[in-house]
């Protein structure tokens, strides 16, 4: 796999937007129309949505020609653009993904919070140690007599608690399928009676709850302890991005697919245990998660904390580590260090961001974009589809929505951070004459918070847009 942004050619910057904006070849339009059209006069060639969609299967070349943004003209307004009226300051790194040239830097090698930036680390992680077409199983296995069963937790936080949508990455995998086919396999092997159900939710190990989170993060629902099995990425419904969560999820999902047996005929004792799962017997049923990387993308695209901390722990399982919280933000940093990102400088506390003491420079994170523009047919390069795109999806879609920023929808695809005194930014963007140009903000110690600086963090986006 490409480890270093000189190696991107112009047809590989065709691969980057196509793999990055045409996941499927058909939805180029969205990705760069503006949700405004009337408000854009003159649009660059580079910029132009195209007028067709029917038999659209990649775009245009980005010309090797293109000129280099004018870099005195650049700093200036960036540097204008990154001044804030309250406390705080503003980093931020710009390179050439073609030539690998730093464009602009403004504390760029000053190690800052990154919050949910982070998850770009553990994005990568994932991809390349678990491979992105990996699937996690959740199984029923056979217990220590014919009435026991062990439902065995294999790092899927996604499951559903119905039948599973094979089109969907939350809820791919549901535990009314696997109570169905577990209902077939008792039935098979002569089982009757209510079953006792026990739980193996030993994949991760340690404290379920990182010292790193603050109490009022945990009550306020940003992250929960986190379990090898888990419904609906440790909430109680779907969709539901806030509020309380459950605070053992591995029981909840134990007692949902209780409920599930019921449902499919099979009974069981009032009583659900943990088990570690030692005498274990055959496969009676089994579910698999969407791939690793649907995962991925998923986490980037609603900045899901959840799901970030599970898949550092399976990359923990992966390399044979303790797949605790230490062992997990270990792992991360053991593999972004083999992918040739230098962690010297970078603190790292949890795979999610949320942790207290992270610490990593706008230009470190630049590098770890640059080497999933070098090739994005590598399995790293499968996290870009599930970047944000600004004014349009994921934790970017209300953004960019309004003048001046407008200008920068549907261009600019960034992973956003946001903690109490923390905005962050890091991505790509087409600029106005068809350069690819990658960057990270990051704002620290804002007074009026990361909603009121959000507006520093987008005007410099949009002035690269428009470079």
């Amino acid at each position: 796999m490409g480890r270093t942004s000189k190696a991107v050619t112009s047809g590989l910057l065709i691969c980057a937007l196509a793999a990055v904006t045409v996941p499927v070849g058909l939805n180029l339009l969205p990705a760069f129309l503006p949700q405004d059209p009337a408000a854009v006069a003159v649009v660059p060639a580079a910029q132009l949505a195209p007028t067709s969609i029917s038999t659209l299967s990649g775009i245009s070349p980005l010309s090797a020609e293109a000129p280099l943004p004018d870099t005195a003209k650049l700093s200036a307004e960036l540097s204008q653009a990154l001044k804030y009226d309250g406390a705080g300051t503003f980093s931020m790194y710009v390179s050439d993904v073609s030539s690998g040239k730093a464009l602009f830097s403004q504390d760029g090698q000053v190690a800052r919070t990154p919050a949910s930036n982070l998850k770009l680390l553990t994005a990568a992680a994932a991809l390349d140690t678990l491979g992105p077409g990996t699937r996690l199983p959740t199984q029923v296995l056979a217990g220590a007599t014919a009435n026991d069963i062990v439902l065995r937790g294999g790092g899927d936080t996604m499951l559903g608690a119905g039948e599973g949508d094979p089109e969907a990455t939350l809820g791919h995998a549901g535990l009314a399928d696997l109570a169905a086919e577990t209902a077939t396999a008792l039935a098979a092997a002569g089982v009757k009676g209510p079953v006792t159900l026990k739980v193996d939710d030993t994949l991760f190990t340690g404290a379920a709850l990182n010292p790193q989170w603050t109490e009022g993060d945990v009550e306020a629902g940003e992250i929960a302890p986190i379990f090898p099995l888990a419904l609906n990425v440790g909430r109680y419904e779907p969709g539901v991005l806030s509020g309380p969560r459950p605070q053992d999820s591995a029981m909840t999902a134990a007692q949902t697919f209780s409920d599930a047996l019921a449902d499919a005929g099979v009974a069981t004792t009032d009583l659900i245990s943990r088990t570690t799962g030692a005498g274990a017997g055959a496969v009676l049923a089994s579910v698999d998660s969407a791939t690793v990387a649907e995962q991925v993308q998923y986490m980037l695209s609603e900045s899901d904390n959840y799901v970030a901390e599970a898949l550092g722990r399976m990359v923990a399982v992966k390399l044979g580590s303790a797949a605790s919280n230490a062992g997990s933000v270990a792992a991360v940093r053991q593999v972004a260090e083999a992918l040739g990102l230098s962690m010297d400088g970078v603190l790292t506390t949890d795979n999610c961001g949320l942790g207290v003491g992270n610490l990593i420079s706008s230009e470190r994170l630049v590098a770890l974009i640059l080497l999933m523009l070098a090739d994005p047919s590598s399995d790293i390069g499968q996290a870009l589809p599930g970047l944000p795109i600004a004014g349009l999806s994921g934790s970017l879609s209300q953004r960019f929505v309004t003048a001046p920023d407008l200008a920068g929808a549907g261009l600019v695809r960034a992973k956003t951070g946001s903690l109490n005194e923390v905005t962050a930014l890091s991505g790509y963007v087409i600029n106005s004459h068809g350069r690819l140009l990658a960057f990270s903000i990051l704002g620290n110690g804002l007074s009026g918070g990361a909603g009121a600086a959000r507006p520093v963090v987008d005007d410099a986006a949009t002035i690269l847009a428009q470079s």
